[in-house]
């Protein structure tokens, strides 16, 4: 199942993956700032077969995270979309719709605005029911877009994430849901 190449929204461009990406992909997952919510720095190597990753799961699924281009600002600020955790969990299998941008675009809301049309990707051409968002609870930036998004959390839905459980400092996890039908509600679609 091929997807679409590219999305286009009002100041940004979600598309496919260049070799011209690797390097400020990653330098973002080097920086302890962007990767606090996460489970470690990545090198150079892990962040190149994250993309390889993400393309194959393109060529396969139809759906990925796209890299997220600002034109005439920044050719590749990080990524934005849709996949499969990989985990078992009370919600799986699920589609999620997750990011991860350069600090230094952080506060323009271009993290709301890309996952907003992957979220209208993932419901209009997908055809998908529900989408997932999680992150740690103390990740309110990421909490504020899936809350700008419309997505909401039923704190009986928060988990341990099985990679590290809960005893570990980010293994608590909160989960955010969005369905297709409060998604169209919310955008005047049908």
């Amino acid at each position: 199942m091929r997807g679409t190449s590219e999305i286009r929204t009002k100041r940004l461009v979600l598309r496919r993956w260049r070799a011209s990406d690797h390097e400020p992909y990653a330098a973002l997952n080097a920086d302890p700032v962007v990767m606090e919510h996460m489970f470690g720095l990545r090198s150079r190597e892990q962040s190149d077969a994250h993309i390889a990753s993400m393309e194959e799961r393109w060529e396969r699924l139809g759906f990925a995270q796209w890299a997220v281009e600002v034109p005439g600002v920044a050719d590749c600020i990080g990524f934005v979309g849709l996949s499969s955790p990989a985990f078992d969990a009370h919600f799986t299998p699920a589609v999620e719709v997750g990011w991860r941008l350069a600090r230094e675009h952080w506060g323009h809301g271009y993290a709301t605005e890309a996952a907003a049309a992957s979220l209208d990707d993932g419901f209009d051409r997908l055809g998908l029911d529900e989408i997932v968002s999680f992150t740690t609870p103390r990740n309110e930036r990421s909490q504020a877009v899936m809350r700008r998004l419309g997505m909401t959390r039923d704190p009986a839905d928060d988990f341990d994430h099985p990679s590290v459980g809960g005893r570990h400092p980010l293994g608590r996890h909160v989960l955010y849901r969005l369905r297709a039908d409060d998604w169209r509600a919310r955008r005047g679609k049908r």
